[in-house]
């Protein structure tokens, strides 16, 4: 353990998986409530887009898929509100149409890159001091939604036509909230990658409501699975060599059984 916290990147990654745990369960908790677990696919596709393209214009590939993404996540809401279309089947048309501009940008470029599968399957390595700084940066705009939003939100989350009747802003705060949703996405790629992204959102989250009693208690839950699952799966892929993203999931997957067992427990 000593060894592993020598190493700068270790450092780093630790920090990042603490904050992305923190970052991404928080949103998790209102993306299974909302039944909303297919955006976390589409949208970690529609970054899979930007990237590709980012690697075509041999750029900074997170910088181009940070506006991509939240341009994807934008037009998925702007299509169920202006529409009859229901919210699965937005996701559904624009995850095809970003995965398709991904394959071409990566056919149109013309030597290999190595970067193309770090961002599949996610890599500690790549976690850089500016990826970390601006992770800290949406941590905090995480926490001060927290204390600022959270309660309408969670309102909204239950009964979004009441909500709308005592006057709350619902439509722009689903615009908020998919926004920051499609940003925390981005911010996970370097350390699950794309493939596990939806994955890292939704069981936190789904393993808190198992043994929660109420909405806000699911949110913290959430947020400390996150966190811990980081930590424990980053330790764990240094000590027996395995990929960050895919370990940090399997000790998810752990949390979330013995959640069900607790959860029969207490029933």
């Amino acid at each position: 353990m000593i060894e592993m916290l020598s190493y700068p990147f270790m450092q780093r990654a630790i920090i990042a998986g603490i904050l992305v745990g923190f970052i991404g369960s928080y949103y998790g908790a209102f993306i299974v409530q909302r039944k909303m677990s297919f955006m976390g696919d589409g949208l970690a596709h529609a970054a899979f887009g930007g990237i590709a393209l980012g690697l075509l214009l041999n750029s900074e590939p997170l910088w181009v898929a940070l506006p991509f993404t939240v341009f994807v996540a934008i037009l998925i809401t702007l299509i169920r509100d202006k529409t009859e279309l229901e919210m699965d089947t937005s996701i559904g048309i624009l995850f095809a149409v970003s995965v398709a501009l991904g394959i071409i940008f990566i056919s149109l470029k013309k030597e290999y890159s190595t970067d193309a599968f770090a961002f599949l399957f996610g890599s500690i390595l790549t976690v850089s001091k500016i990826d970390l700084l601006l992770t800290f940066i949406i941590g905090l705009i995480t926490l001060l939604t927290f204390f600022s939003l959270w309660k309408r939100w969670a309102y909204a989350t239950f009964d979004s036509e009441l909500a709308k009747s005592d006057r709350l802003p619902v439509k722009t705060d689903d615009y908020i909230l998919s926004i920051l949703i499609a940003v925390s996405i981005v911010l996970s790629i370097k350390l699950v990658g794309i493939v596990l992204i939806a994955a890292f959102l939704v069981i936190p989250a789904a393993s808190a409501r198992l043994v929660s009693s109420t909405f806000f208690r699911m949110t913290i839950l959430s947020i400390i699975f996150g966190a811990v699952s980081s930590i424990v799966g980053l330790v764990a892929s240094f000590l027996f060599d395995m990929p960050s993203g895919a370990t940090i999931i399997l000790v998810q997957a752990i949390i979330f059984v013995i959640c069900i067992f607790l959860g029969r427990v207490k029933k």
